[in-house]
């Protein structure tokens, strides 16, 4: 089972994609606000760039300054001609996860879980699998029961090839795509992993961003995948707890700090009938707002 630690002193609430083929967006990525850095050498790079966009990743990990940001790379699929050797290479330079597209079944993450331990790499390099087909919908229970016994860390919504491929209408509200968006999370939530949403693709449109960051805050989404960097802002502040919900949480956990609380299983606060498992909530807000403090 993963750390489920990480998911509250690492903050993702904004996962930026970078395509591998652009080496000044690479650069680029070192001084941008993203928590995020999501190295692509999938759909942003065209079929004969592949390699040098590999090398190029490659490099950009080894030079590193990337400070606080978790580096991730996506990999093209293991299923594809690229896949493996992508995989091959960018172990060695060391990112902290690899994101696998397109993942459908168990033994898709255990294949790339399995290739990382085989490496002997040092520090605890994680798996996140893209969700982005009809079948690893119907598979999704599968997919993260693989986090019980592989590197399996975070899921990640795929909404353009989700939209694609299932043949629905794409609204600006989502509704035919909440029932996978729903189903992502629960599935995250089940196996103690992360879950973050897909990307919003008219980048003028700061208010469209907007609702659509607020609807999958209140999905259960830790954080929003973008496209381009002006999306940054508006993600981040609407993924981290908001004034009232931090100014709660640490009256809950002071009030149950009180002498005569320490075994209480339920406590009256502010006229409210407040239960323990509303002290679990109260403390991961805490340690992830602390943590969002200290990436500022």
């Amino acid at each position: 089972m993963p750390n489920n630690t990480d998911a509250m002193t690492r903050p993702r609430r904004s996962c930026l994609y970078m395509p591998g083929s652009n080496r000044r967006a690479l650069e680029k990525a070192r001084t941008l606000p993203a928590d995020v850095i999501i190295m692509d050498l999938e759909d942003a790079v065209a079929p004969e760039l592949k390699a040098q966009a590999r090398e190029q990743v490659v490099s950009a990990l080894t030079d590193g300054g990337f400070g606080q940001r978790e580096v991730m790379v996506r990999i093209n699929g293991i299923h594809s001609d690229w896949g493996l050797l992508d995989l091959d290479a960018i172990l060695a330079a060391q990112p902290d996860a690899i994101v696998l597209p397109k993942a459908e079944t168990e033994a898709d993450i255990r294949c790339v879980s399995q290739r990382i331990l085989d490496a002997h790499l040092p520090g605890d390099m994680t798996v996140w699998a893209m969700i982005e087909t009809p079948m690893a919908l119907m598979n999704i229970g599968q997919i993260a029961a693989a986090a019980k016994t592989s590197r399996l860390r975070g899921l990640i919504v795929g909404s353009n090839d989700l939209i694609k491929d299932l043949r629905i209408a794409s609204r600006r509200d989502r509704q035919t795509l909440l029932p996978a968006l729903i189903s992502v999370v629960t599935a995250a939530r089940a196996y103690g992993l992360e879950a973050i949403d897909g990307v919003y693709n008219d980048i003028a449109d700061e208010v469209g961003l907007r609702a659509e960051c607020e609807q999958g805050r209140d999905l259960g989404f830790d954080g929003k995948t973008v496209i381009h960097p002006s999306q940054l802002a508006i993600c981040n502040e609407l993924f981290r707890p908001d004034a009232d919900s931090i100014d709660w949480a640490y009256k809950v956990r002071a009030a149950f700090d009180l002498p005569e609380h320490q075994t209480a299983g339920v406590i009256k606060l502010d006229g409210h009938m407040v239960e323990r498992l509303h002290l679990e909530q109260a403390e991961r807000l805490i340690t992830l707002h602390e943590a969002i403090q200290a990436y500022s």
